[in-house]
């Protein structure tokens, strides 16, 4: 018969306790024991006395006489000093299996196709953006081409003042001049004959009462 210590769980539903028995490997996990030597809490704290109580002196006869403890009981007898255990690798933290991968590999797949038109679109918005901006960019100098060619600069307003007052100073110039000697100007010979021909002249006005006084004298 091959005796194994192993153990037997008990306790209620998501809240198990364990009890340490040395039992006939061919019995079912909860089935009849031969004994009881400790039994495990996982409930409690890892630091705990109470987690791991083990019949140490128990423990060492069943090993002595050939009994096999499970994978779980062997780490106890380890920490206990009793049963030396060589350091295994976790499977369970290994590389995953080959559905696992494939599963991995269509996920990822699945990601990359739905984000590809996002990033289309994304990056033709971007493409628009620049396209925009080199349009203001090259449209800028031109337009201030532009607006300088249609401003007139300081120096032609300077030059067109000028141009616009020299006509009438070229038409009051003439009447502004003072006539050559024996030449009368235009304006006062017209003047002097409209004065001579409705007012009498001085030295007729003077002669005419001379006259009359000279007959009445």
């Amino acid at each position: 018969m091959a005796v194994a210590i192993r153990l037997s769980r008990g306790g209620a539903k998501k809240r198990p306790y364990y009890k340490i028995v040395v039992t006939d490997a061919r019995n079912s996990r909860d089935g009849k024991f031969i004994e009881r030597i400790g039994s495990y809490n996982p409930l409690l704290p890892k630091d705990s006395d109470e987690r791991v109580k083990l019949d140490l002196d128990r423990a060492r006869h069943w090993l002595s006489v050939g009994a096999k403890p499970s994978d779980r009981v062997h780490r106890f007898l380890d920490q206990a000093g009793l049963l030396e255990r060589s350091a295994r690798s976790n499977p369970k933290k290994g590389e995953p299996g080959e559905k696992a991968k494939e599963r991995a590999e269509e996920r990822a797949t699945r990601e990359a196709e739905a984000a590809a038109p996002q990033a289309e679109e994304a990056a033709a918005e971007e493409e628009t953006i620049d396209v925009a901006a080199e349009a203001i960019e090259e449209a800028t100098p031109v337009a201030e081409e532009a607006v300088a060619d249609e401003a007139p600069s300081d120096e032609a307003v300077s030059e067109e003042a000028p141009a616009q007052d020299t006509p009438a100073a070229t038409e009051a110039a003439p009447e502004s001049e003072p006539a050559e000697e024996g030449e009368a100007a235009p304006a006062d010979e017209a003047a002097n004959e409209g004065a001579s021909a409705d007012a009498p002249a001085e030295g007729a006005e003077d002669a005419a009462p001379a006259e009359g006084a000279e007959k009445a004298e």
